[in-house]
């Protein structure tokens, strides 16, 4: 490893039943390296390799829990060694009640991987055992039992995970358009209408153009009213996002309709889009009515 420790490692473990594989799939999401049943011994290898290779892993989460059998009990040794080369790691353990693990397993009908004649209560029990020393070590605990998957969601974010990589769990889409085509059927939560601002289509050199050609660009950022617009729009948005976020939301459809959808809606829409990336937002941008002729 190098001198300065630079990839991050979240180690997740817990009951099965409790929501490893959904924290997993959360934690890829924010652009970690995600394994699910990872034999603890491997990681020290996996690490190693990353280092070694200068592969550009910087943020690394593992399942490791009761499913590798006996080659869980190495998980001890395994972080004994990552102490040892002061390698800094954070254990997330989930579990819930019984009774929410039993109903679980009985609406999605897994095996548990202690069970083999079907006691399900014996497998929970004997894995609680197993795991006690595992959950004193852990750093943070979260028991699932109420929790809905947006709500567990939202406690893995703020628990363990920094601001820059709540931003990319959040997936923002803008997409242009015209009204004389209709609003989109995508998931639309916000509808801006920027026909107030000047059209280029009654310009006869610039009507045929789109809103990617640089002469567009440069006639609807050219009046007053547009900057102003995308000031105040940009500082709405500064402001709605982050509360979008800690309320659990995952996703945010923003439309930008002019008349045709192929002159300002384009050009707001690609400056919107600057901007957002520029905070560090996940944004994809369709152009719907671009290209359809008049």
């Amino acid at each position: 490893m190098a001198e300065k420790q630079k990839t991050k490692i979240v180690i997740i473990t817990g009951l099965s039943g409790a929501g490893k594989t959904a924290a997993l799939r959360y934690f890829e999401d924010a652009g970690y390296y995600c394994i699910d049943n990872l034999p603890a011994s491997l990681l020290i290898n996996l690490i190693e390799f990353f280092s070694k290779k200068n592969i550009k892993i910087d943020k690394i989460a593992a399942a490791i829990d009761l499913r590798s059998g006996f080659l869980f009990d190495e998980i001890y040794k395994t972080l004994e060694i990552l102490r040892e080369k002061d390698i800094k790691y954070n254990i997330l353990f989930l579990e819930a009640s019984k009774g929410m693990l039993m109903k679980r397993f009985s609406l999605t009908r897994r095996k548990h991987p202690l069970v083999e004649d079907g006691d399900i209560i014996y497998g929970i029990e004997k894995e609680i055992e197993k795991l006690y020393q595992l959950r004193e070590m852990s750093d943070v605990i979260i028991d699932t039992t109420l929790l809905s998957p947006k709500e567990l969601k939202i406690e893995i974010a703020e628990k363990l995970m920094s601001k820059q990589e709540k931003s990319t769990l959040f997936q923002i889409t803008l997409v242009s358009f015209g009204y004389k085509y209709g609003i989109p059927r995508e998931s639309i939560d916000i509808v801006m209408d920027v026909r107030f601002l000047p059209n280029p289509y009654y310009i006869d050199e610039l009507k045929d153009l789109d809103g990617n050609h640089k002469d567009i660009i440069n006639f609807v950022m050219s009046h007053e009213e547009t900057k102003k617009f995308l000031r105040m729009f940009e500082k709405l948005l500064d402001f709605l996002i982050p509360n979008y976020i800690e309320e659990g939301k995952s996703y945010l459809g923003i439309g930008i309709g002019c008349t045709g959808g192929r002159h300002r809606s384009v050009v707001i829409s690609e400056k919107l889009s600057d901007f957002l990336k520029l905070k560090n937002y996940q944004v994809k941008l369709i152009h719907k009515d671009k290209d359809k002729k008049e």
